[in-house]
């Protein structure tokens, strides 16, 4: 073999460290003026990659997407001193590296609960004409467009406004849009920029859904009246609706499965290829987006690409509304905390699939499940996971059933109690299944406490509390031949208390401004029933399951973003020129603290909840219909928002110029008031808008709490007609004793009130 000379190595170096060097960059400049051309935009990005780049075909070949609707910045590939280049010039607003794990993606009787299927919300369905010509874009996973949910029968027209496309590609044309699916993209460059291109076997180069996911969310948002709905095995029998049935629907696949890793384990939406979708959306003519897609932490307004479009969004008059996360319950975990954004945190409707659990010595536990397998009607051998591992398992892992950890000797015939913690909770039962064990019991964890989410295992199963599974456990501690069976699961409604914040739900406080109370509402989002992809099987593990189905039960804050989604298109419809704020402000200021027991909200130990995992409190969009007042905000107020908080996005709008006198991000006129570092005295300014009865008087009322009062100023509000506006003062204060001790939270409300409405709205104080 030749050497290569040691002279040509070193030439060569430089051009592999610039090789090496060169990551996707998404470089912001705000808005565009409205003056230029698409192709004049394009060449305008192209200039700026020029001015860094060695020649012309180097600057052409970095671009990957040149963003030219309503969102002015362009994505591509760049070395680090690139980038720092780009962002020294005055008119960029921010520039930042892209994250392939930044973003992922975080139903019969969740709008009964909700209200919708009573006599005062069908009032409201008829009054909106069940969401007729408001169109919702969907950012997800894609869509399977042949379900029963997504069928145009008896539909308008597609709305004149619509201006986007049906982007065809492998198994999806033009025939599978329709006037209920009146449009769809796909946007793939940057997860190809940097995965290569795609397994065609894990996905498809196109708008179809191969993951469930979004297919589920569309669905949840405005899929269509289908009777006799269930998931697999019969449970939550019903008729399948979205909360705005007669909704169109513009579907944007940005969302795409990790090479090598089950669906089950999660996927990933790329920051690039999303900004493009909303780019394009705004310009296709949406109303509301609904994105159930996060981060697993918190990033700064101008490195968020969801926060970014969203607020390009909101300039267009369009709601937003985002999930939450699935990261609690720890605190300060939420994502999507822009204020231009409605945050939706997830908590539980009143149904349970009930599933006991019955040990040898008599003793019954409420479990639940929806596998659809059961047992012989005996009592079968009850063994600890910990007890029955193989010989290399750590300490650590001893009662999580992961993959080759049981022993089969041990566990054959026996049903086996199973942790959460590590691994999922499906692929425990696989394990389990593998090992030879007749069925298992999954067991919460500490931080899961009651909250129970279901799953369609792949053997007889049921999932207990943690309390529950503690008990099971020195049952079988007590005894030399523990013995257990699992009793078929069954459909129970009504039950109480509902509802309960989940244990996953992310919480505040809101770490990127601590004066913006986030999340902002709660909805369903635990075992939720809807609409799923045939190409995925109801546990998303491709290899171990090869079921099919057409409904699937899921959790997670993405399952209550759609519900919030929906409630925003029918006050859409009829309220067409309201703004996205005043929509997020009937919303919260109309949702509901209360249980079906007349108590306060739970989480899921059972202990009073707070608005860190609530925000103003459960949806209920029949009141949010007719709020009496809403709390407005302009494209305007969020610029003035980012010269109060020394924001990079100040420069988003090259023309506004930010006042000499700067107010303070606590007086963005919000629904809500989080103030932090309490020193004793607060005062801030609120601006309400008239909504109701022309002539009206509304009085204040409040909750002393922790030593602290609020008070307004003036305390009684007078209204002469629609659209008023009277702004107030609130004022927080300490008693005769002070503030609680350094270090605390405290939580309160203030309400206006005529005596029909109740305008409510949530307060957190954080003490220095």
């Amino acid at each position: 073999m030749k050497r290569i000379p040691i002279i040509f190595i070193l030439l060569l170096l430089p051009l592999l460290a610039s090789c090496v060097e060169q990551q996707v960059y998404i470089v912001y400049f705000g808005e565009h003026s409205g003056e230029n051309t698409l192709n004049e935009i394009k060449d305008t990005h192209h200039s700026y990659l020029r001015s860094v780049k060695k020649n012309e075909e180097e600057a052409r070949a970095s671009l990957i997407y040149s963003y030219k609707h309503s969102i002015n910045g362009f994505a591509a590939l760049l070395t680090p001193e690139e980038a720092s280049k780009l962002s020294e010039l005055e008119e960029v607003v921010s520039v930042y590296q892209s994250n392939p794990r930044k973003y992922s993606l975080h139903t019969t009787r969740s709008w009964e609960f909700l209200g919708l299927e009573t006599r005062s919300g069908g009032h409201l369905l008829s009054k909106a004409k069940h969401g007729e010509e408001v169109i919702v874009g969907v950012l997800d996973s894609g869509v399977w467009p042949e379900s029963k949910s997504f069928s145009d029968k008896g539909m308008g027209p597609v709305p004149k406004s619509w201006k986007g496309i049906c982007q065809t590609g492998v198994a999806f044309n033009s025939s599978h849009c329709n006037r209920k699916l009146i449009g769809a993209r796909y946007y793939i460059k940057s997860y190809e920029k940097y995965y290569g291109s795609l397994n065609t076997s894990e996905d498809y180069r196109s708008p179809r859904d191969k993951d469930g996911h979004g297919t589920h969310t569309t669905s949840t948002v405005g899929g269509r009246r289908v009777p006799s709905i269930s998931a697999i095995g019969g449970f939550a029998q019903g008729t399948a609706s979205g909360g705005a049935p007669l909704v169109h629907l513009a579907i944007y696949k940005v969302c795409w499965p990790i090479p090598g890793r089950s669906k089950a384990d999660g996927n990933t939406c790329f920051e690039e290829d999303m900004l493009a979708a909303i780019d394009d959306a705004i310009a296709d003519g949406v109303d509301v987006l609904s994105v159930s897609i996060g981060t697993q932490q918190p990033f700064p307004y101008a490195e968020d690409g969801i926060a970014i479009g969203a607020l390009h969004a909101a300039k267009k008059n369009i709601v937003v509304s985002c999930s939450a996360g699935n990261s609690g319950p720890a605190p300060s975990t939420l994502s999507n905390p822009a204020p231009w954004i409605i945050t939706v945190g997830a908590s539980s409707i009143d149904r349970k699939f009930v599933s006991p659990v019955l040990l040898g010595n008599g003793m019954k536990f409420e479990g639940q499940t929806v596998t659809p397998y059961k047992l012989e009607k005996k009592l079968y051998p009850l063994a600890y996971a910990g007890d029955i591992v193989n010989p290399n398992v750590t300490k650590v892992d001893l009662a999580q059933c992961l993959p080759g950890s049981l022993s089969p000797e041990k566990a054959k015939g026996k049903i086996v109690l199973c942790m959460r913690g590590s691994g999922t909770r499906v692929g425990k039962g696989i394990e389990v299944k593998r090992a030879g064990g007749a069925g298992f019991i999954l067991g919460n964890s500490v931080a899961n406490g009651a909250e129970i989410a279901c799953d369609a295992h792949l053997l007889p199963a049921s999932a207990v509390t943690y309390d529950d599974a503690i008990k099971i456990y020195q049952y079988i501690n007590s005894t030399k031949n523990p013995m257990a069976t699992i009793i078929p699961g069954k459909t129970t409604v009504n039950i109480k208390p509902a509802p309960i914040m989940t244990a996953f739900t992310s919480r505040g406080p809101n770490v990127i401004d601590p004066s913006i109370l986030k999340p902002d509402i709660t909805a369903p989002g635990l075992n939720i029933l809807a609409a799923w992809s045939e190409a995925d099987p109801p546990t998303r593990l491709q290899f171990q399951d090869n079921r099919v189905v057409k409904y699937n039960i899921i959790s997670g804050t993405s399952m209550s973003c759609p519900h919030v989604s929906a409630a925003a298109a029918l006050l859409k419809a009829i309220h067409p020129t309201w703004s996205g704020a005043a929509i997020r402000s009937a919303l919260m200021t109309t949702a509901t603290v209360g249980n079906n027991l007349g108590s306060l909200l739970t989480d899921e130990s059972g202990n009073e909840a707070t608005p860190f995992a609530y925000g103003s409190g459960h949806l209920r969009p029949t009141e949010a219909a007719d709020p009496g007042l809403v709390y407005d905000a302009s494209y305007r107020d969020y610029l003035l928002y980012f010269c109060s908080t020394n924001s990079s996005l100040q420069k988003v709008d090259p023309t506004f110029k930010c006042p000499k006198a700067l107010p303070t991000a606590i007086d963005l006129n919000y629904p809500s008031l989080a103030i932090h570092k309490f020193n004793g005295t607060v005062t801030v300014k609120r601006t309400v808008t008239n909504v109701g009865p022309s002539k009206s008087v509304y009085l204040f009322i409040s909750r002393p709490f922790n030593g602290l009062f609020i008070m307004a100023s003036p305390s009684q509000l007078s209204f002469n007609h629609v659209g008023q506006k009277k702004s107030f003062t609130i004022t927080v204060q300490t008693d005769a004793l002070g503030p609680p001790h350094q270090g605390q939270y405290a939580f309160g409300d203030y309400t206006w009130t005529d005596g029909v409405h109740f305008v409510r709205s949530p307060v957190s104080v954080s003490f220095a």
